[in-house]
């Protein structure tokens, strides 16, 4: 039994969401058995900025930048199913990594 995983990455969690709908849709059309979208944990990378470079050490500004992940299997491909995601068109700031 052939099983293929899909991990979709992105900063923003609707396009994010709407992706995995695509590749959800596209598998179901050729046939294939899925199971997901999954929501992974999301990761979070902050950092601390000086505000200004002659300023007290203190005053500082934050950012944070938030990485939203979607799982999806696909159990069951065929040829079709294959051929169908390749040629899938994503929106732009979606990262696809299929295994």
């Amino acid at each position: 039994m052939q099983k293929i995983r899909i991990k979709i990455k992105g900063y923003d969690a609707k396009v994010v969401d709407k992706a995995a709908s695509q590749v959800l849709d596209t598998a179901l059309r050729t046939g294939a058995k899925t199971s997901g979208p999954v929501p992974l944990p999301n990761r979070i990378r902050k950092w601390a900025v000086l505000k200004s470079p002659h300023v007290d050490g203190k005053s500082k500004e934050h950012y944070e930048m938030r990485i939203h992940g979607r799982l999806v299997e696909i159990i069951e491909p065929n040829a079709k199913t294959i051929d169908s995601l390749t040629h899938l068109q994503l929106a732009a700031g979606v990262n696809v990594e299929i295994k």
